[in-house]
């Protein structure tokens, strides 16, 4: 029977050169390299391919109806303009003075339910139309919507791949939400101090699209207004938490039912979904087939999305199923918490250099962790911190092998070199800056889970 070890370096291995040598689907080779762990794994050689499907679908029905409403919460939220009203409102509030504060903060928002690429291409059309009224900061304007995108998308559920990590470290969602949220929000802060750094060591000015028009801007009358469209994005927040507070205080009785009910994480982004279809059918006058359309348009999307993140969790049983626990488990057991977490994000950081995907780096990563059954007492903290640590680690080491860098550099205009300046500089930045409020909070409220 072969080693933990080299099982785990041969699925790590063949999971890499499918992604990057061969260019084969996310799920393609995450499914395949929990095959061949599984096979090479002990057990009844009948069932060796039997326990991947039943570890894919036990993994799907966790995460699938989360991913699948936040598919459509963004798409309604695009369509119907409450994703721009919410960005408009921010600049309103701000003034033009603090327009990277405000792209920041909008990016921040959005990137919650909505996915990175999608934040993006929103907010790219303002960074340019300010850049057009004040002829400086190009830079900065475009950096700072990455502040604030980026680490939500890597921090907070129901983005997928923070919703896995909390699956498989067996983290309460709200709680996920919560920290996520709290680790976020200072980081992306220092973020615009980096973007501001970046941007003036790259005076750039905006340069326009090769033969082709800048993006129709609607009037305001066309938008929903600021609470209906931010409705979506407060609402799952505010159950999802209630919910979780709830349960940590010990509340009980008829309350306490109701608030389990809504605060569960399906049915608080089913009625965020609702909610959003709402707004939508009411801005642009659809008729519910038009409606229907969309939402398909929107699940195809989350539909790959669901398989990615099912193969990944899949990967990370059979790794279990490998015996990594006895081997890697006594190993990283007589380190501290400190040495873990910091192990876990440079795993990402490596993963995320190597194959390009944030979410795949935090699959993979979260996969080798959880295999480990890693206890609070060993970890010394709750073990979302584990969480947050994957997390900032897979911002590390993004290159010119990840799709966000291709669209940051053409919907910004942007060479590959400076690309590399300003992207990578500050995604690292922000990966760093998220790991260093982790262990800081890991240190002064640990919060260590009851016996």
């Amino acid at each position: 029977m072969l080693n933990p070890i080299v099982i785990l370096i041969i699925g790590v291995a063949l999971l890499i050169a499918m992604m990057l040598v061969l260019r084969l689907n996310a799920f393609v080779a995450l499914i395949t390299a929990a095959m061949v762990i599984s096979l090479l794994s002990p057990g009844d050689f009948a069932d060796k391919i039997a326990r991947v499907g039943k570890a894919f679908g036990g993994v799907a029905g966790g995460i699938g109806i989360v991913i699948a409403m936040a598919a459509i919460i963004g798409k309604c939220m695009m369509d119907s303009g409450a994703a721009d009203r919410i960005v408009r409102s921010s600049l309103k509030l701000l003034g033009e003075k603090r327009a990277p504060t405000a792209l920041m903060l909008s990016g921040f928002a959005l990137s919650i339910p909505v996915f990175f690429d999608t934040v993006f291409y929103l907010l790219v059309p303002l960074a340019r139309s300010l850049w057009t009224r004040t002829r400086k900061n190009y830079v900065l304007y475009l950096t700072a919507i990455v502040a604030g995108a980026a680490i939500t998308h890597t921090l907070v559920p129901p983005t997928p791949g923070p919703l896995l990590v909390a699956s498989e470290l067996k983290v309460n969602v709200g709680l996920m939400m919560m920290l996520g949220l709290l680790v976020g929000l200072p980081t992306a802060a220092l973020g615009v101090l980096v973007c501001k750094i970046i941007n003036r060591r790259m005076d750039i000015p905006m340069r326009p699209y090769a033969g082709q028009a800048e993006p129709e801007v609607l009037d305001d009358d066309q938008l929903p207004g600021f609470w209906i469209s931010f409705a979506p994005i407060a609402l799952p927040i505010i159950l999802i938490s209630l919910n979780t507070i709830s349960n940590a205080v010990g509340i009980g009785g008829t309350m306490a039912q109701i608030v389990a009910v809504l605060g569960h994480r399906d049915s608080a982004l089913l009625l965020a979904a609702a909610v959003a279809m709402f707004v939508l059918v009411r801005q642009r006058k659809l008729s519910f087939k038009e409606l229907a359309s969309r939402s398909e348009t929107a699940l195809m999307s989350g539909g790959m999305i669901i398989l990615i993140t099912a193969a990944g969790g899949a990967f990370g049983a059979m790794l279990r199923e490998a015996g990594i626990k006895d081997v890697l488990g006594e190993l990283v057991g007589a380190q501290g918490g400190l040495v873990i977490l910091l192990t876990a994000a440079a795993v990402a950081s490596v993963m995320k250099f190597a194959q390009g995907s944030g979410t795949v780096s935090m699959i993979t990563t979260v996969g080798i962790f959880a295999a480990m059954d890693i206890s609070p007492q060993i970890l010394g903290c709750n073990p979302v911190y584990l969480a947050m640590a994957i997390g900032s680690g897979s911002l590390v080491g993004d290159w010119m092998n990840n799709s966000g860098f291709w669209i940051f550099a053409r919907m910004g205009g942007l060479t590959e070199i400076e690309t590399l300046k300003s992207w990578t500089i500050l995604t690292a930045a922000l990966g760093v800056i998220g790991l260093g409020f982790t262990l800081l909070l890991a240190y002064l409220m640990p919060m260590m889970p009851a016996v």
